[in-house]
């Protein structure tokens, strides 16, 4: 049998010890899945879900994982992250317990359950650190599949790295030498995300390493019902590459064999970090000895002869007879390890319990201390101090404990004067304490949004009125040039300079590699975006239509929108999603669904400019900022006529600022994208007869008017209309809120706020199609005249 360890020759003693610190690390993940299986059975945690029964093939995958690699896994890769040094006991159990100091639970700040796995890519700054000089995990997500169109991207970006000259890769590459290793169940092979990220990078051609971790279950659910042959690897094997045609190289090992997952990840690392070529290993006969999680016994659903199996099969157990079946160790020593094991995971344990609980216990008793001195002042002094012993007593407090309490006594003393002393104490724990839930949404490094400045188009007096599409496209190109590390990709985005010529000429500029076609497959056009921009690339992606966004929007809501927040501001990927949308004719590509967007993307901005010069200008801040957004340029504004800027890849468009562009004294009308076109046609009839409007285009929905200047404009005149392409009470709604509760303009209204919208459903086929679906100029007009007509029937006389 096979042994060797790594390549190099070693002595004896060197060998037995790797192999034995290899079994240490395996079983004191062991003892963590045992041990964090009792912490949420006692309440403790709230859920846990383990890596028991992966133990071994992980200590082989991370003996192949190389500095500037990544990893992009599921939860159950415990034993990797604890073998690559990225975790230890105590912030194991941290992340169990939901410990919300970044300095004990490195991987989400207490954000994420346990089993979500993460390095830091940046400092406390969001600055980038030299991804180059450490092992690198990309933020776990728990939807099953979901971690797979980000790696490959992650991927990919070696491929870059290495074939695209005059990006500096200091802190991201080592000339695109990096593996990106993934990782998943084998009943998440039946996710389309795994066949889409399968397909794409065969295409492709990066180099990653897929491992499917087989145990034969999904849950309760056999592999029967989950795979074609109940084998993963059989039925991807007319992926296998051969001297004709470029493909995987597709390996099987057995996970409870050691010494020949060593030379297999050995093989696959070798083979994709050298080639550039995608390898899957199918790791086969593995075990689940605690279940899939904490919420379910697998007794249940696994017979006599399974769990004898399982037993016999169990990774580690078949690492400790091979050990001894080769005279490497005696069973005293494994013993002495599997004691000390026990040992350092139990106080590792406690450790992180009093880490945990220490602080809370400091606000418990501030807050008794503060209930009792209120208790001397008030009328209610029984009942308060009887709350503060009540409080004193609870012996494992959380910070839910102690607010509850405070806000319920403050009820009871807010008719008197002691009231303050509370009062305060909650506005000042409360202020202290939400942050650490609620931080880095968004970037708040030097490069945030609100931190770029508007940079105005420039012309010159003789600019020529161009097809709007050539502003975008000189404008890609001067973005381009000016931005190495910049390229985009999406379907008809290379040879053609996409299906409306805003990228003409582009592909056979700057080359096939920063200028891309790609196959049919949104989610992982997304997810190329989300791993190049991990690794410090400013990818573009394109979605063709609007309404293709909802193949990716999984993966934009669960994967990028969070990325940010959930790693507690530590890693992040500035990806921009560039798609058109909104007015054309048909059930397809001619919805606006922002409502759907704009609530499932929180943590991506939202923009949606309503010509190419606005757009252009988006690209241009975007690319100065270190932030993720959607833009969404209009699809039937390209070929309208717009003046040629002097100043391309310069001139900036302002984000979350409106802008008025026309004054009005008796009515203020928001909208956003094609819409506004529309306004501006019906303002024109609309003075004729008198009425003046105001028009605001919002430029941004998320984030929204940060300068509230749409309440100013509601003081001037008094009336609003929101007009939306988008379903009833979609974004028209959440513009709706913002402008009545966030800005209160509810106090500068003499008429009922109103809005205009499209139909419920999707809009029907032609011109008469979008007439009858979406608000048309005479709808705009016939509106704001009978809101005129409540203000003043005699001067406005009902139409109808």
């Amino acid at each position: 049998m096979e042994t060797a360890i790594t390549s190099e020759a070693v002595s004896f003693e060197d060998f037995k010890n790797e192999i034995l610190n290899d079994y240490k690390i395996g079983r004191i993940s062991r003892e963590c899945s045992v041990l964090g299986r009792k912490e949420v059975l006692t309440g403790k945690a709230k859920f846990g879900i383990f890596g028991d029964g992966k133990e071994v093939p992980q200590l082989a995958m991370a003996k192949a994982f190389l500095n500037g690699d990544f990893r992009s896994g599921y939860y159950r890769d415990q034993t990797f992250m604890m073998a690559i040094g990225a975790m230890s006991i105590e912030q194991f159990f941290a992340g169990l317990y939901g410990h919300t100091d970044i300095n004990f639970d490195p991987m989400s700040a207490g954000r994420q359950m346990g089993g979500h796995f993460a390095t830091h890519s940046l400092d406390e700054n969001g600055n980038w650190k030299n991804l180059t000089q450490q092992k690198n995990s990309s933020s776990d997500i728990s939807p099953t599949a979901g971690q797979m169109p980000r790696l490959l991207g992650l991927a990919q970006a070696s491929k870059i790295y290495r074939n695209v000259p005059g990006i500096d890769q200091t802190l991201f590459s080592n000339k695109g030498n990096e593996v990106a290793w993934g990782t998943i169940g084998n009943a998440s092979t039946s996710e389309g995300l795994f066949f889409e990220t399968i397909n794409a990078a065969g295409v492709l051609q990066v180099p990653m390493v897929m491992s499917i971790w087989d145990d034969e279950y999904g849950i309760s659910v056999h592999a029967r019902y989950q795979t074609t042959k109940e084998n993963i690897s059989e039925i991807l094997k007319g992926f296998q590459r051969d001297d004709e045609n470029k493909g995987y190289e597709i390996l099987r090992v057995k996970g409870w064999d050691y010494p020949s997952l060593i030379t297999t990840y050995q093989t696959a690392s070798q083979i994709a970090r050298e080639e550039h070529v995608p390898v899957l290993i199918h790791v086969l006969e593995l075990t689940q000895p605690q279940g899939h999680s904490t919420s379910g016994s697998h007794e249940r659903y696994k017979n006599a002869a399974r769990l004898e199996w399982e037993a016999e099969f169990d990774c580690l157990s078949k690492m400790k007879t091979w050990i001894l079946d080769n005279n490497i160790a005696t069973t005293d020593e494994l013993e002495a390890i599997e004691e000390s094991s026990r040992k350092e995971v139990l106080e590792g344990k406690k450790a992180a319990w009093i880490a945990f609980t220490a602080p809370i216990k400091s606000e418990q008793q501030e807050l008794v201390t503060v209930l009792n001195n209120l208790a001397d002042q008030s009328e209610n002094k029984v009942f308060i101090e009887k709350i503060a012993k009540d409080l004193a007593a609870i012996k494992e407090p959380i910070r839910k404990d102690l607010l509850v309490t405070a806000r319920k006594v403050l009820r009871m003393v807010n008719r008197e004067n002691c009231r303050a002393s509370l009062a305060t104490w909650i506005e000042n724990y409360s202020a202290k304490i939400q942050p650490k839930f609620s931080s880095h949404l968004f970037s708040q490094s030097e490069k945030a949004i609100a931190n770029t400045k508007e940079v105005i188009p420039i012309y010159d007096t003789s600019a020529e009125e161009v097809d709007a599409r050539l502003v975008l496209r000189d404008n890609f190109d001067a973005i381009f040039s000016k931005y190495p590390e910049t390229l985009i990709f999406g379907e008809d985005s290379g040879n053609i300079g996409d299906v409306n010529q805003g990228l003409e000429g582009m592909q056979e500029k700057y080359g096939e590699l920063r200028v891309a076609d790609v196959g049919i497959r949104e989610a992982t056009i997304l997810g190329q975006g989300i791993g190049m921009a991990m690794r410090g690339l400013r990818p573009i992606t394109e979605i063709q239509y609007l309404d293709y966004l909802l193949y990716a929007i999984q993966i934009m809501s669960d994967d990028l929108a969070t990325l940010h927040y959930r790693s507690a501001g530590r890693q992040k990927a500035p990806l921009i999603i560039r798609t058109r949308g909104h007015r054309l004719e048909g059930v397809w590509h001619s919805g606006s669904p922002m409502g759907m967007i704009i609530n499932a993307i929180r943590g991506i901005h939202v923009l949606v400019p309503r010509n190419m010069t606005k757009a252009a200008g988006f690209y241009n801040t975007l690319l100065e900022s270190d932030e993720p957004a959607l833009v969404i340029e209009c699809l039937n504004g390209y070929r309208l006529k717009e003046k040629m800027p002097t100043n391309l890849g310069e001139f900036k468009t302002p984000i979350g600022i409106v802008e008025t562009i026309k004054t009005g004294t008796d009515i203020t009308v928001v909208a956003y994208g094609s819409t506004i076109r529309l306004i501006e046609q019906a303002a024109y009839e609309l003075e004729n007869i008198g009425i003046s409007i105001e028009i605001i285009d919002v430029q941004s929905l998320l984030p929204f008017d940060l300068q509230h200047d749409i309440v100013s404009s509601i003081a001037k005149t008094n009336r609003l209309l929101i007009i939306d392409e988008d379903v009833p009470g979609g974004a028209s709604a959440y513009i709706l809120q913002e402008i009545l509760e966030n800005q209160k303009a509810y106090q500068y209204l003499d008429s009922a706020p109103q809005t205009l919208t499209a139909k419920e459903h999707r809009p029907a086929y032609g011109t008469d199609g979008d007439y009858f679906s979406k608000p048309s100029s005479e709808d705009i007009f016939e509106k704001i005249y009978a809101i005129m007509n409540e203000v003043n029937p005699s001067k406005y006389p009902n139409l109808y």
